[in-house]
């Protein structure tokens, strides 16, 4: 957990509202260019339009405030990865099986359940 606290900012500067635009234009246009030139291009070429645009619109977002903020947060997220303890596959398996066991024991309770209040349904409406 972070001991900072952090006040949020209202808004966004105007160099950063003309980055957000500028980004998503980017993204806009390497969609426009796929479709745009069907046919004209080859399929990969229009797939790199594709992942251009959603690279540099990318780029361009990481310089802005909230892109700073994404990559503080990124670091922190990695940070916080490697302290976690992973299962040994042994424990998988044991956890799985038993989800799976109550899975089924479950679904047979709620099945009986069903047939119980069917059969009440039906004895009510005399069907």
């Amino acid at each position: 957990m972070n001991s900072r606290i952090e006040q949020p900012k209202a808004g966004g500067s105007a160099g950063d509202i003309v980055k957000y635009a500028l980004a998503l234009l980017l993204v806009v246009g390497g969609v426009f260019a796929f479709y745009w030139f069907e046919g004209q291009w080859p399929t990969v070429a229009r797939v790199m339009s594709v992942l251009g645009g959603l690279i540099a619109g990318g780029l361009v977002f990481m310089a802005t405030a909230k892109g700073a903020q994404t990559r503080e947060f990124l670091g922190e997220s990695r940070f916080e990865l490697r302290k976690v303890v992973w299962p040994t596959r042994q424990e998988a398996m044991r956890t799985t099986w038993v989800v799976i066991i109550a899975v089924i024991a479950m679904s047979l309770i709620l099945a009986v359940f069903d047939l119980i209040v069917k059969f009440g349904v039906e004895k009510l409406l005399g069907a």
